[in-house]
């Protein structure tokens, strides 16, 4: 029984049977109220109450006489649909002119809700849709709403009519306002909406009946994890995608963005293209876009959840249907895992670039609330409740909006231990995901875009392809507005720790990764050993320029900040407080730590100041800094346009520049000169610093120098140059470095230890000249060396010129002066002998026997002074030493090396009769006096000394020696016979 109020015979009685009419379990009246309700329905007039509630609005409305003149049985239908349409107008307007009545409303949506199981009863969109039903739902029985769902489905087909097309848009838009106008949608969820309590009663009607309500009450329920029955889960996502493919069922997206449909998207009204459109143009992708139509798209978003089931989004379902097929057939149809696997495949050969446009689209919108992304909510939400203090899936918070919510939780997942409360292990990984993803644009990050859209504008226009914009952004780092550069800063800090947030260098990196880091590509925790061992395999075979180019890249930017390194700012965090606080940049960090490393070595510092964990990372990062030149900011900038002008074409890896700027050092440019000889200088003083040297020779040390200390590594590969199975690329190396440790002795640590008391007693004149950062053309070596042919210098001094005359003189390459003052005479007169491949003191000896050719001065003095040396000492002519090895071994061999004792020992055998040399010793001991006899003649004694010197070291020394002692006697016994010359001055005349 019902209860009923209304007067008697007005027709009530049967209309309020009609209304309940769902509820009548006795059949011949249930059979009969279904006839009365298509009459009713036939004539507005005979619907319970609704003439009386909706007459003023009739007339309002002029809704009352559609079709004047004309008598159509069926016109009274067209009143209802024009009322319809006045209520849904309404809707979409800011300010409507007309406004239906609440009453009216309420009886307009009973009416359509009363009319909801029958599609006959719908007397307008029956008519309007007759031949589109037999088209299309021939099959579909009437009842229950069938008829509205299959139509509904081909609502955008080509051959749907066009006022069909407006019936059912009308009937979706009343389903929008009001829930219950959709029977199926009404019935399927009726008991769940009662235990989510979705529709508590109190609360204003219009609120609570609204279909977006009703979605976002019961989405929320599903996100918690609570049961929704499968019936109502599937009317749905019916319900879902029918908005997502008709923008103009929401009135707040024609409300709110009327004036950018206009503009932009007009005409595409179809299968969720517009929506797609706008989504577009808020993207930034085609002009601008008002905050009240995007909030209102975000809202639209929510309401349809579409990062739960890819196919509530059509236009995108349709543009991706392909890549699903092929990238994602592995994950079953509408799992929301299938959105993660288009991300993971964006920007490969397997995805088309209509399913890149919509998937980005989409994905702009879902990175905005976390909430949209349904693997991230599942898994994250007790971490989000109990560390971001969230709130609900549908309720937000002005404290923590929904874009900030995934800030937060990345946050927390690169946090250590110690530093705090972390993310639970699901969590972490799927943020991780996310970010992987979200890296490859971006606009997927919603605060990088806020914050940096001017400095996007000003500094990245024309970066767009894919990643470039926010590599453009940390190449310019400097240059952005502070807050776009924390936000850049954080980024770049977090691709620090786990590189693999970088997923297109990832990809360009996936065979470097496979053959030489798998290892740790694998750990769950990456803590930046990802890149640093990329970084080491830089220069594999095996790798693409693509990874090449990534990794030098992500180099570049970790020296704008030594935060950027992970492993470096975890391991120097205290010290760099401690030691150089206010010191930002990595570049200036590592100058600062490395000189407090260094004044700590050679003061024997009993504690260094430096802990050794940063110790050991800080040379890591100086090894790393030394592969190419634009990792050291101050030389870079200082030979930027010496680069341009003579390296051009040379590739920065490798340390490629750097080695050309060394060849080509005398024609640098002064700036670029200090700086290069600056770097030459720190690297003699730590070979493992020669970046090249190391390279070529890292066979060698391995095979002769596997204990050497790295302060030692280049002496001890000049001391086995010479070894047969040293390798000859590596052997020409050294020469190179030796070639420009003999241009200065400050280049050469062990002899500026070792002669740290000869050079400034016999060299200080040259040093008063010196600049702190040019060098000496091999001036003070020279120095030494006449000194050591004086055999004036110290044990220790004189060992180590030895080496050097030694080696310069098998090779006149290593002797700076020589090579300076004799370069004429050397192409003109020896050019055959500078060719030789290998060096053995042939231009040395082409010279000595050239010498009376030798016109220029300073030429002929340099050969004069290596006649000089060789006299001092047999080894530093090899010439003359292969000659004579086996005299020496056979009359020599008990007199030790060094100071001329071995070249006086074969000068003796030679004037001893009863002697044989060799015959080729003879000749070149012959050779040797005629050329020291000439260089007396023409090289003038400097001095007393050196007249002595010169006399010592003579071959007729003894003959000199007689004829200088003849002579002093003879002065003598001439004095003694005639007495005093000067005339005598008597004593009166000195006393006056």
């Amino acid at each position: 029984a019902f209860s009923f109020y209304e007067p008697v015979g007005k027709g009530f009685l049967v209309s309020c049977l009609v209304d309940h009419r769902g509820n009548i379990t006795e059949y011949q009246c249930h059979q009969y109220i279904t006839k009365m309700t298509a009459i009713i329905f036939s004539d507005y007039r005979l619907i319970c109450g609704f003439m009386d509630d909706c007459k003023a609005d009739i007339n309002l409305l002029k809704c009352g006489s559609i079709r004047p003149g004309e008598k159509d049985a069926h016109s009274q239908g067209e009143v209802v649909a024009c009322l319809e349409k006045g209520l849904v107008k309404e809707a979409e307007e800011t300010d409507p002119r007309i406004q239906v009545s609440d009453q009216c409303k309420k009886a307009i949506l009973r009416v359509a809700e009363l009319s909801s199981d029958d599609f006959h009863l719908d007397r307008h969109l029956y008519f309007a849709c007759r031949d589109d039903r037999e088209r299309f739902c021939e099959n579909t029985q009437a009842g229950e709403g069938r008829v509205y769902k299959c139509l509904f489905n081909h609502k955008f087909e080509e051959s749907m009519s066009e006022k069909c097309r407006d019936a059912l848009t009308t009937r979706q838009k009343l389903i929008a306002q009001d829930y219950k106008v959709s029977y199926s949608l009404a019935k399927s969820c009726k008991s769940d909406l009662k235990k989510y309590r979705c529709n508590v009663e109190n609360l204003p009607r219009s609120r609570e009946a609204r279909l977006s309500y009703l979605l976002m009450c019961l989405e929320s329920a599903v996100h918690r994890g609570r049961q929704v029955s499968s019936e109502c889960q599937g009317e749905m996502l019916d319900y879902r995608r029918m908005l997502m493919e008709d923008f103009s069922l929401s009135p707040e997206i024609i409300l709110s963005c009327r004036g950018e449909i206009e503009h932009h998207c007009s005409g595409l009204h179809r299968k969720g293209r517009t929506l797609h459109c706008l989504m577009k143009v808020v993207r930034g992708e085609k002009g601008n876009v008002g905050l009240n139509c995007q909030q209102a798209l975000q809202t639209l978003i929510q309401e349809t959840d579409p990062g739960a089931d890819y196919r509530i989004d059509r236009a995108l379902n349709e543009a991706c249907e392909s890549v699903i097929q092929t990238a994602c057939k592995h994950i079953r149809s509408g799992d929301p895992m299938i959105l993660s696997c288009l991300m993971e495949h964006l920007y490969t050969e397997k995805m088309v670039e209509d399913c890149e446009h919509r998937l980005l689209e989409l994905q702009y919108f879902i990175s905005r609330d976390w909430k949209l992304d349904t693997v991230l909510y599942r898994k994250c939400q007790g971490d989000a409740s109990r560390l971001c203090h969230t709130h609900g899936w549908n309720e937000t918070s002005e404290l923590m909006p929904p874009g900030a919510v995934f800030s937060c939780l990345y946050r927390h997942a690169y946090r250590t231990e110690e530093q705090g409360r972390r993310l639970s292990r699901e969590c972490r990984a799927e943020v991780q995901r996310i970010l992987h993803q979200r890296a490859m644009d971006v606009k997927l990050d919603p605060a990088l875009q806020d914050k940096c859209m001017i400095d996007l504008g000003k500094w990245c226009s024309e970066k767009t392809e894919t990643g470039q914009e926010l590599e453009c952004l940390q190449d310019h780092l400097d240059d952005l507005v502070s807050d776009c550069r924390d936000i850049v800063g954080n980024l770049t800090e977090l691709e620090s720790e786990d590189i693999q947030i970088e997923a297109l260098l990832m990809r360009a990196c996936e065979p470097i990764i496979q053959t030489f880091c798998h290892e740790v590509a694998d750990n769950q925790i990456d803590s930046g050993d990802l890149m640093e061992c990329l970084i080491q395999n830089k220069h594999q075979k095996e790798m693409n320029e693509k990874c090449a180019i990534g990794v030098t890249h992500f180099q570049l930017v970790q020296m704008k900040d030594f935060r950027f390194s992970y492993k470096f700012k975890m391991a120097c965090k205290e010290d760099v407080l401690k030691l150089c606080p206010n010191i930002k940049k990595k570049v200036d960090v590592v100058i600062c730590l490395s000189t407090t490393v260094r004044n700590d070595t050679l003061q024997d510092a009993k504690e260094h100041r430096v802990s050794l964990k940063c110790r050991k990372q800080l040379r890591v990062e100086e090894l790393e800094m030394t592969e190419d030149i634009r990792l050291e900011p101050e030389l870079y900038e200082a030979c930027k346009s010496d680069i341009k002008n003579y390296c051009q074409n040379v590739p920065y890896g490798n340390a490629q520049i750097i080695e050309c700027l060394k060849e080509i050092k005398k024609q640098l440019s002064t700036r670029c000169h200090q700086k290069v000889f600056k770097l030459q200088e720190t690297e003699m003083m730590d070979p493992e610093l020669d970046y090249t040297l190391m390279r070529v020779c890292k066979q060698m040390i391995k095979r002769f120098c596997p204990e050497a200390d790295s302060k030692n590594m280049l002496q001890c590969l000049k001391q086995n140059k010479n070894s047969e199975v040293m390798d000859p690329k590596c052997k020409q190396m050294i020469t190179k470095r030796q070639i420009t440790q003999n241009t200065d002795y400050r280049l050469n640590p062990v002899l500026r230890k070792a002669c740290k008391a000869d050079i400034p007693k016999f060299c200080q004149n040259i040093l008063n000249r010196a600049k702190d950062d040019t060098e000496l053309e091999g001036q003070v070596i020279s120095c030494l060396k006449l000194k050591y042919a004086d055999q004036r210098l110290s044990p220790d001094c004189e060992d180590q010129i030895r080496v050097i005359i030694q080696e310069s003189a098998l090779d006149y390459r290593l002797d700076p002066q020589l090579q300076m003052h004799c370069s004429e005479e050397i192409s003109s007169l020896c050019a055959e002998e500078a060719a030789a491949q290998e060096q053995t003191g042939q231009v040395e000896e082409c010279l000595k026997v050239n010498l009376l050719k030798i016109k220029t001065e300073m030429c002929k003095k340099e050969v004069l002074n290596m006649l000089k040396e060789s006299k001092a000492d047999i080894f530093v002519d090899p010439v003359l030493h292969t000659a004579c090895a086996l005299d020496i071994k056979h009359h020599c061999a008990a007199i030790p090396p060094g100071r001329g004792r071995q070249m006086s020992c074969l000068m003796e055998a030679l004037e001893d009769k009863r002697v044989r040399l060799q015959p080729e010793c003879k000749k070149r001991l012959n050779d040797r006096i005629e050329m020291w006899s000439y260089a007396a003649k023409v090289a003038p004694a400097e001095g007393f000394s050196d007249l002595a010197m010169q006399v010592m070291t003579s071959p007729s020394k003894n003959y000199i020696l007689s004829v200088i002692t003849v002579g002093i006697c003879v002065l003598f016994l001439i004095g003694l016979m005639c007495g005093r010359i000067t005339k005598r001055v008597t004593r009166e005349l000195k006393d006056r």
